[in-house]
């Protein structure tokens, strides 16, 4: 489990094959900041852009790790098939402030950001999510971009799912990759967790017995 706070920025450096055959998928290795993976050791969790993965090794002397993602996690997420900036936070320990909302690390669906402009001191920026996740999408509710934890303004049907509003103050732009996305770009959701509950309970409806 993770929470939605940014703990570091990484940079994927190489991206290597597992495999000749199109259905493999690769090792990604990874620059990460100093002293980040004095903690860390083997198998443990890391979320890259709002995607769990796991350490597959590691040097703390160098701040680089590898981990290993399939094909199908590569064509179901965004930002992990090319070298560049990455969105790190290491997974939730029991004693941990719950400073963002319950992350999974499991990216429901892709977005696609329709506007990106500043408002005031901060920005505005508006993601069109896909109609299967529209439902979960309300207003003064949770949703992760990219694997940032953020709060929803507003929400509007389209054609296709919904377009919704976030406030990005300068803080989360300074610590997030999220100051440099643009009008196109494609983003990682991830549902509040919540929502996905209440969800299938109203459909198997009250229990039984």
């Amino acid at each position: 489990m993770f929470t939605g706070i940014i703990t570091g920025l990484g940079r994927i450096i190489a991206i290597d094959a597992l495999g000749a055959d199109p259905g493999h998928g690769k090792r990604l290795t990874l620059e990460a900041p100093a002293g980040y993976l004095d903690d860390v050791q083997l198998g443990d969790s890391i979320a890259l852009n709002g995607a769990c993965m796991t350490v597959t090794g590691f040097d703390a002397a160098t701040c680089r790790f590898t981990i290993d993602i399939s094909a199908e996690s590569l064509q179901k997420t965004s930002g992990l098939d090319a070298p560049g900036l990455v969105n790190l936070e290491k997974a939730l320990r029991a004693c941990d402030r719950l400073g963002g909302h319950l992350v999974s690390g499991h990216v429901d669906g892709i977005g696609h950001v329709t506007h990106f402009a500043p408002v005031g001191e901060s920005w505005e920026l508006r993601v069109e999510a896909p109609t299967n996740l529209a439902r979960y999408l309300v207003y003064k509710g949770s949703i992760t971009i990219n694997g940032v934890s953020l709060t929803v303004n507003r929400v509007t049907a389209t054609p296709t799912g919904c377009e919704f509003s976030i406030n990005l103050i300068p803080h989360t732009l300074e610590h997030t990759t999220l100051g440099q996305l643009a009008t196109g770009h494609r983003v990682n959701l991830e549902i509040d967790q919540i929502a996905r509950y209440v969800d299938s309970l109203m459909k198997w409806g009250p229990p039984v017995g």
